[in-house]
Parts: structure tokens; C-alpha cells; sequence
């Protein structure tokens, strides 16, 4: 139900005329449903900007919260959706926040200092539903990008790229091997192939639990890429489970040099620097 312009006038009245009373049960009712999770003086602070916001976007603005006149009262729904997301609050905890009011302008209206009709009430707690639907929202899709950034720093974490010796470096692959994480593999790769000028890359998969057709071909496709840059690539960690399933799918490696260790690989690596490596043997006891 849109307010009428008469309505909205009404309900701007209403919040002008009683701007303490309002900040102060509108705070209250959001306190006791956080149970102390934000303090007082925070609440009130966003009482304030929402019911400033509120007055500014006028009769128009209230009737229709996508119009230009709502633009400020957007943009203070939204701070506080993001803001609520950040800090782990339900989408039911931040919605309450907005639905609160409703309980306010009741008591204003019960109060008797001006007399409004059914349809006032209506009409008002329409308003308040409206930006309580929009504060769901923006919070959804403020949570959407909070979660997707935590899953890109999770995968950056999952996939380090790391200097192992002067001109060596390893990406030790642990769990499995997605697109998704594929492309970030590349990317860390050749990026610090560039940084380091390293002329050789160890692809380590003694932490993938299966290798199957699909992440054969990421392997294979980052081993291409890294060629492009210059570097060869060893691949170590292929267990004898793994080397079975390999003959079993005809997954062909070609001339890419496979190791059964990271240790093994690296050896290799440094015999082809022109590296000598000893192996040390335990001491005897006498």
C-alpha cells in the first residue's frame, strides 16, 4: 500500500514532533531484541541517522524507497546492513532493527496527542516494511560478498607458492583440485615465476587425495602455461594408488618429469642446476 501524500505528511509529523521519544524507544526495542551485543550508544546513533534520513525523504521518499528522494535513507539502510553482516548478525537480527519502529509509532499514536485513523496505521507500517524488505536485501547480498571473499582468501591460502631453493619453486596442492582453485594455481605460479626469474617449478599433489581425468588436465594446462614463462615443471607425489589410476584413465603426461617426492624432485632439479647432492647415511654405532 503507497502512502498518499497526505499520509506521508502525516507520518514525517509524526517523527518530526516527537524526535527524542522516538531515538529513545527506538533504541530500547532494538536493545533488548540484540540482548547487549551492540552498545547503547551505538544503537542510538543509528536510530538517529535512520530517523533523520526518514524526515528528509519526505512523504515521496517513504512512499517509494527506489525514488531519488530516498537516495540518503538508502544509503543508511545499506551502512547498516553491511555493517550487521560484518559483524555476524543475522539477517533476522537486522531486519528486527527496522521492524522495530512499528512498535514506536504505535505507542505514539496510542498516545493521543493526534488522532489517526486505522488507515493511517496501515499505511505507516507499510513504510516500515518496505525498508525493513530493503535492509533484508542489501544485507543478503552485503553477507553474499563477505562469504565470497572469505572463500578467496581460503583459497589463496590453500594454494602457496613457495621458494624452495635459489631458481626452485614449489606449489605443494593439498585437498582437491577444482577449477577454480586451477586457476588460482596458475596465476600464483606465473606470477612468481616472473618475480623470482626461477627457471624450474615442482607441481607437489602428495596432499590430493584422487587424481582423475579433470585434474590431470588443470595440472597439465598450469605445466603448458609455466612452459610459455620459460620455467619447466617436475610433478612429485605420485603415490601408487595414484600412479595406478593414472594407467587405469590413459592419462598421458608426456615428457613432464615425475618424481614420487617433493625430496626427489628437488634433487632432480638441482642435478639438472649442475647441483651435486650426496645422500647422507646414518651414523653407525661403534
Amino acid at each position: 500500500m503507497a502512502l498518499t501524500t497526505e499520509e506521508g505528511s502525516r507520518l514525517v509529523g509524526l517523527l518530526s514532533a516527537n524526535v527524542d521519544r522516538v531515538v529513545q524507544r527506538w533504541t530500547e526495542v532494538v536493545a533488548a531484541s540484540l540482548r547487549g551485543r551492540l552498545s547503547q550508544a551505538e544503537l542510538r546513533l543509528q536510530a538517529q541517522e535512520l530517523h533523520g534520513s526518514m524526515i528528509k525523504a519526505g512523504g515521496r521518499g517513504l512512499s517509494d524507497i527506489r525514488s531519488d528522494d530516498a537516495g540518503e535513507l538508502r544509503a543508511v539502510l545499506a551502512d547498516l546492513s553491511r555493517s550487521r553482516a560484518r559483524q555476524g548478525f543475522s539477517a533476522t537480527e537486522t531486519a528486527i532493527s527496522i521492524y522495530a519502529l512499528k512498535d514506536v509509532l504505535v505507542e505514539l499514536m496510542e498516545s493521543g496527542d493526534v488522532e489517526f485513523t486505522l488507515r493511517d496505521f496501515v499505511a505507516f507500517t507499510a513504510v516500515v516494511d518496505q525498508l525493513g524488505l530493503y535492509t533484508f536485501e542489501t544485507y543478503v547480498q552485503a553477507r553474499e560478498g563477505h562469504i565470497a571473499d572469505q572463500a578467496e582468501q581460503l583459497l589463496e591460502l590453500s594454494t602457496p607458492v613457495v621458494k624452495i631453493w635459489d631458481g626452485v619453486v614449489a606449489v605443494p596442492l593439498v585437498g582437491t583440485l577444482d577449477s577454480a582453485r586451477a586457476q588460482v594455481v596458475m596465476e600464483r605460479l606465473l606470477q612468481t615465476l616472473v618475480d623470482t626469474g626461477s627457471p624450474y617449478a615442482i607441481i607437489d599433489i602428495t596432499g590430493v587425495p584422487a587424481v582423475d581425468t579433470q585434474v590431470a588436465q588443470h595440472i597439465l594446462k598450469t605445466v603448458v602455461a609455466a612452459r610459455l614463462m620459460g620455467a619447466d615443471c617436475i610433478i612429485s607425489g605420485i603415490r601408487p594408488q595414484i600412479a595406478q589410476t593414472i594407467v587405469a584413465l590413459g592419462i598421458e603426461f608426456g615428457d613432464i618429469a615425475t618424481k614420487a617426492s617433493l625430496a626427489d624432485a628437488l634433487r632432480h632439479v638441482l642435478r639438472l642446476s649442475g647441483v651435486e647432492t650426496t645422500r647422507r647415511h646414518p651414523r653407525r654405532e661403534p
